[in-house]
């Protein structure tokens, strides 16, 4: 199949496929006569399980570690099983961040809940507040290493 049908049956955009195919995720499929590209069954399947391992946010490493384990089906697992419950930690660390930035956005929310000029909005307001709180912070640990203090 070409790479336009490769990319319909798997959802995916033709310039992705590619992108896995210089990062070497995806093996370079043959040409034709013609110079196009030639998929087969086996790249459609790499391909599925790759876009599956992303949907379960999954890096671009962590991919290639499990294709290498893919390829070589005598080897032991216990790395598969380790890079997983790495992955299990940075999902959860990632999901105690989000509801803390919920809490964070639910919280400016209450800033401003009435209907008045944006000059006035407790929102907006609290957006700026914050962000030169983060500035200044930046600045001092940007100080702090310049200088080596």
């Amino acid at each position: 199949m070409k790479i336009g049908e490769l990319a319909t049956a798997t959802e995916t955009a033709v310039e992705t496929i590619r992108f896995y195919e210089r990062e070497g995720l995806l093996k370079a499929a043959a040409r034709s006569q013609g110079n196009f590209r030639l998929y087969e069954m086996a790249h459609l399947e790499r391909l599925q399980f790759i876009r599956y391992c992303r949907s379960l946010d999954m890096s671009l490493d962590e991919i290639r570690v499990l294709l290498r384990f893919k390829d070589e089906p005598e080897e032991a697992c216990n790395g598969v099983d380790a890079l997983l419950e790495e992955h299990i930690e940075h999902v959860s660390k990632r999901i105690k961040e989000l509801k803390s930035l919920e809490q964070q956005l639910k919280d400016l929310r209450l800033r401003c809940s009435s209907d008045r000029p944006a000059e006035q909005c407790g929102v907006l307001s609290g957006l700026a507040e914050e962000a030169k709180k983060s500035s200044a912070l930046s600045r001092r640990g940007h100080l702090k290493s310049v200088h080596g203090r």
